[in-house]
Parts: structure tokens; sequence; C-alpha cells
């Protein structure tokens, strides 16, 4: 019996002790793990954010403009001829007074040179009768003559006289014909392409009005666009103050070509559209601007100090208004609808609708809405 427990019994007791022993150590290493925490919403958005401030913004009128040269020519002859030489170069700029053409000169020389010969003629036989009248003087006196021969000098000397002055008038228009054959530049400017060769007869009564060529000034040069004309006042009340100045922008609107200033108004208001036109000078000094050329115009009114302002990035345009997304001290965000002043693409002016110090998001606006929470980065200062 005893062999039977030391055989059987023995192993069965310590194999329970055992499993005893595994579940006591298992049961305090299981309280010990922390239990996973339950989920307690969607993660926090990554956004930009930037502070709303106030800046100094220039108050700003844009629209479409045309560039127009400051003065344009078409370079046509005065005079009919064979046109004998071409002294530019399409393309070229010309001072005022440079020689452009030339027109077969010979005949109107020939035509000056017999106007010369006559007044030789015409002073000639006025000498002649001056002497006769002087003669006639002395005659006179002694009864030789009558005074009837010499009135009748005098009025000769006088009709000679006359023809002289006319001699005088002849070689005149003949010297304006002989001048008219060199046509000049009148004024600087760019040449355009030439409409006529040598070898061709121009005529001064031509009514094709096709011409030699045509000739723009372009520095200085003058941009042309249209304004509202509720926009007229503000204008208006401005040009008193000085100069206003206005910016040329390229066909995207972002790369600026030239600055110049406002020249005028026009003097009535378009009917038809409601608009009024403006012109204003450009320097042009790296002819960025060329004669019909269409630019984004931008005239500044005025300078709005202090304005309260962020990014234009920032403002959102919902279906009822327009409105920025605000992060709150809890890093939630509010949908807040703003009213803007004025928006160039850049900075917004707030008119209404928050205050100085707000954050708000400039990026990440995708992802958001009404208090959902995020987590904000300070977008870094353009460079």
């Amino acid at each position: 019996m005893v062999e039977r427990l030391g055989g059987s019994w023995i192993p069965k007791l310590g194999g329970a002790m055992l499993a005893l022993a595994l579940a006591g150590y298992a049961v305090p290493l299981a309280a010990q793990t922390p239990a996973a925490p339950a989920p307690s919403g969607p993660p926090a958005v990554p956004v930009t954010v930037v502070n709303v401030s106030r800046a100094d913004v220039p108050i700003l009128l844009r629209n479409i403009g045309v560039v127009q040269a400051m003065q344009t020519a078409l370079i046509r002859s005065r005079v009919d001829g064979t046109l004998e030489k071409v002294f530019f170069q399409e393309g070229q700029e010309v001072k005022r007074g440079d020689a452009l053409v030339l027109i077969d000169p010979r005949p109107y020389q020939a035509v000056l040179e017999q106007a010369i010969a006559k007044k030789a003629q015409d002073e000639a036989n006025l000498t002649s009768a001056r002497l006769d009248y002087q003669r006639g003087l002395e005659l006179v006196r002694t009864q030789s003559i009558t005074q009837q021969v010499v009135d009748q000098r005098t009025a000769a000397v006088r009709a000679l006289e006359a023809q002289v002055r006319a001699d005088d008038a002849n070689i005149a228009a003949a010297k304006v014909n002989v001048d008219y054959t060199m046509i000049t530049a009148p004024f600087d400017g760019t040449m355009g392409l030439r409409l006529i060769d040598p070898g061709n007869v121009v005529r001064a009564a031509d009514t094709t009005g096709i011409g030699i060529a045509t000739i723009a000034q372009t520095r200085p040069i003058t941009v042309v666009f249209n304004l509202p004309q509720d926009a007229l006042p503000a204008v208006r009340t401005n040009m008193t103050a000085g100069k206003l100045p206005v910016a040329a922008y390229s066909a995207d609107d972002k790369t600026l070509l030239a600055t110049g200033e406002l020249m005028t108004t026009d003097n009535t208001v378009d009917v038809t559209t409601g608009t009024i036109k403006l012109k204003a000078r450009f320097e042009n000094a790296e002819t960025k601007l060329w004669p019909g050329q269409f630019v984004n115009a931008r005239l500044q009114t005025e300078l709005k100090k202090g304005s309260l302002v962020v990014p234009s990035i920032a403002v959102q345009r919902g279906p009822a208004n327009l409105f920025v997304y605000v992060v709150k001290p809890d890093n939630t965000v509010a949908l807040t609808p703003v009213k803007i002043g004025q928006d160039d693409g850049q900075t917004a002016i707030i008119a209404s609708g928050l205050e100085e110090g707000q954050q708000v998001v400039v990026n990440g606006q995708s992802r958001l809405q009404n208090g959902v929470r995020v987590v904000p980065t300070q977008a870094k200062p353009a460079s």
C-alpha cells in the first residue's frame, strides 16, 4: 500500500500543486497590465495660422488697360515724286529731326532755281525803273517831260517792287517743296514697318492713306483704362492732393511691368457703360510697355493707415458670405463670418468680424469645419 502511494498518488499531487502555483502567479501579473484607452474622437488637423494684424494698405482700383503711344504719326510725302532713299531701319529708335526718307528733289530744285532767276531779272528791271524815275524828277523840273511821264515811271517802280516781293514768295514756296523732299522724324520715337520701297512714286494727294511708315513715341508711354463712374469722386478728390500712382501688371496680373502716375480723366462718362476713361503716364525706361498691349492697371487712390488685415488666402467663400477659420484657445476652430473692405489678392482688409491678435487659418482649411480640433503652426514670415 505504501508502494501504491509512492508510485501513483505522489506524481499526481505534485502536478496539481504546480498548476495551482502557476495560476496564483498569473493572476497578479494580469492585474498589473493597464487597459488600452478607448478612442476619444478623430485626430487633430494640422494647420498653418497667422495673427490678425494692422498695416498700412493702399486702396487700389483695377481694370484692364490698353497701352497707347504718347504720340504716333503716319509718315507721308507732302510732294509728288520718286522715293529715292530710306534712311531708317524698321523698328529703329530715332530722334526728332533725324532723316527718314528722301524724295527725288531735282524737279523742285529746278523750280527753285527758276524762281531765283526770275527774282534776279525783276530786280534788274526794278533798278532800271528807279533810275528812270530819278531822271524823270530832274527833267520835270526843267519841263523837259511832263508830270504824267513821272507818274508813269513811279507806277512802274511800284509794280516791279511788288513783283520782287512776289518772287520772294515764289522762292519761299519752292524752298518749302525742296525741304519736303527730305522727310525727318517729327518727334523721338520708334519706327514701324516700312510700307513702301525705294523706287516707287509717292503722291501728296494719295487717297489710300497708306503712307511710308509709322512712328510711335514709346518713352514715355500711356495706358488708358476704364473705371466705374462711382469711383470718379474718390479719384477726383485725391487728384487734388497730388499725383496718384498707377502700376501696370502683365496679363496674368502677377508681373509688375512699370509704375507711373495718373495724367487725367476723360471729360465725360460713357453713358452706355457707366464708366469713365482715365489715362496714366509711364516713363517706360525699359520699354516693357508697347503700344496696343493689354495690361492690368492698378490705380492707388489713397493709403489706409492701421488697417486690420489678414492674408487673402485666409478668406473663404461660403454660400451666403465670406468667412475665416479662427483658432480658439482650446485649439478648436470657429467658422467666423467677415466683411472685406478690399482684397488685392495678397492682403485682405477686414471691415468687420475679427479683432487684432486673433489667429486665423491660412493653410489646411479643406479639412476643417466648425469645432474641429487642430494643431496650429505659425506661418513663416514672407522673405
